[in-house]
């Protein structure tokens, strides 16, 4: 694995260890379940544990979904988000934390009021819709994400078709100029991904430097939850305390080798990436 377990936080544990033990990095998610287990929560988990830390997870909504579509959407009131949200925070803790699938303004606002009394190092991933086409945050719900979450975020990832849809326009920008315009709707930095268009090329902005960041690009037929692969991984480097702009590279590497070691042969549709590399271990 490339991020191992061996570089931990200086925090001491707070009792659940033995004396003069340090705590593993803990990550949490905030997302959706794909029961496929490509996306989602399930992908969060693995890229989580491929980056050197512990998972924990809120489920905010369950999908019936695998690598052909999403065919059925449960939307978990937000009470129980926020009861998630709490059980993870007073016991575990959160070293860095991010925002997959929403679904409502109502998650968004549950959320958003959680993190606003609880902040910590948040990547917020603006997902909506699948890469089977369906969507993943209601119509209504986007101005409440942007209004809401990106004041809260640390980074926010979005691919180049959210991006565009996040600034719309007539015309034609590029990934430099899509993240100043989103920067400017309040998120203090903006990585715009590389997967879709024609350059691979992680597009970072954090209000004062532009950096491009090439990503390797693979014809692997696996490309489901890439997306979350890449937010996921963000989130557990900084975390671990790397810099935004150390995380960000190391979060394009581990996206991209994820697709390279996807496994198309599962499923009848796009097949599920591999953060972990499950045919070494088989």
């Amino acid at each position: 694995m490339p991020y191992g377990a061996e570089i931990t936080p200086d925090e001491p544990d707070p009792g659940h260890a033995g004396e003069g033990r340090r705590l593993v990095p803990r990550a949490l998610t905030i997302a959706g379940s794909d029961s496929g287990g490509g996306a989602g929560i399930q992908a969060d988990l693995k890229a989580f544990a491929a980056a050197g830390c512990h998972g924990t997870s809120a489920i905010v909504a369950l999908t019936a979904q695998n690598t052909t579509g999403v065919t059925a959407v449960h939307e978990v009131p937000p009470d129980v988000v926020r009861a998630q949200l709490e059980a993870v925070f007073v016991d575990i803790g959160v070293d860095a934390a991010k925002t997959g699938m929403l679904f409502s303004a109502r998650t968004i606002e549950a959320v958003a009021d959680f993190l606003a009394e609880h902040p910590v190092p948040l990547v917020v991933d603006p997902v909506m819709v699948a890469s089977s086409g369906a969507r993943l945050l209601e119509e209504d719900a986007v101005e409440t994400l942007v209004a809401r979450l990106f004041p809260l975020a640390t980074v926010i990832t979005p691919n180049l078709i959210e991006a565009r849809a996040l600034v719309p326009t007539t015309s034609l920008l590029s990934r430099a100029e899509l993240a100043e315009r989103l920067h400017a709707l309040g998120a203090a930095a903006v990585i715009v991904t590389g997967g879709h268009g024609e350059d691979a090329v992680d597009h970072l902005y954090d209000g004062e430097r532009h950096v491009a960041i090439p990503v390797e690009r693979h014809q692997s037929g696996a490309t489901h939850g890439a997306g979350c692969t890449h937010s996921a991984t963000l989130a557990a480097l900084l975390a671990r305390g790397l810099a935004l702009e150390e995380a960000a590279r190391g979060a394009a590497s581990a996206a991209s080798r994820a697709v390279a070691q996807g496994l198309a042969e599962l499923g009848a549709g796009d097949g599920p990436v591999d953060v972990i590399g499950l045919r070494e271990i088989s």
